[in-house]
């Protein structure tokens, strides 16, 4: 019942756009000010490597540690470039409302990265917002520019366009 109020409903797809603009300018004024300001990835990756997440039983994501560890910190350099981009291209993507849902996925993906690696922040909200936008799909994006992707698309598999459906 939820899952198609938030795939079909116009006041879904209202509610969304306010999701989408605050936590596409979350990530765009983020990924601006990196790519703005000088960024480097380096001391976050050794301090996520120096203090990672433990649980009573030591170190929970050990893996992601030794990711970190064996090709993220000598590798520093393409994160330096992937980060702010990503930040940037996702904040993008949701303002606009193109490719909604790979925007949201992506933005969520790092949300985790960021999680897993130690920082709490507001990463849990923004993953559950992200969440929200995936699940509801096309919709996220119906008052942007998937509305106009989506209409030229099914017009070019040669489908009759009916403006109820978009």
């Amino acid at each position: 019942m939820i899952v198609k109020f938030l795939r079909e409903s116009i006041t879904a797809a209202g509610l969304l756009l306010l999701i989408r603009l605050y936590l596409g300018y979350s990530w765009l004024t983020s990924g601006w000010g990196k790519l703005s300001g000088g960024f480097d990835a380096s001391g976050f990756l050794k301090g996520a490597v120096a203090n990672p997440v433990k649980g009573p039983e030591g170190v929970v994501y050990g893996w992601w540690t030794s990711f970190l560890e064996s090709f993220a910190i000598p590798n520093a350099g393409i994160f330096n470039t992937l980060i702010p981009w990503g930040e940037f291209l996702v904040g993008l993507g949701l303002i606009l409302g193109c490719l909604t849902p790979a925007a949201a996925f992506f933005g969520v993906v790092m949300n985790f990265s960021f999680l897993i690696s130690g920082t709490i922040s507001h990463n849990p909200t923004d993953i559950l917002m992200g969440i929200l936008i995936m699940v509801a799909g096309y919709n996220a994006g119906r008052f942007g520019l998937d509305y106009f992707i989506n209409r030229r698309l099914l017009n070019r598999e040669g489908r009759e366009v009916s403006t109820d459906k978009i």
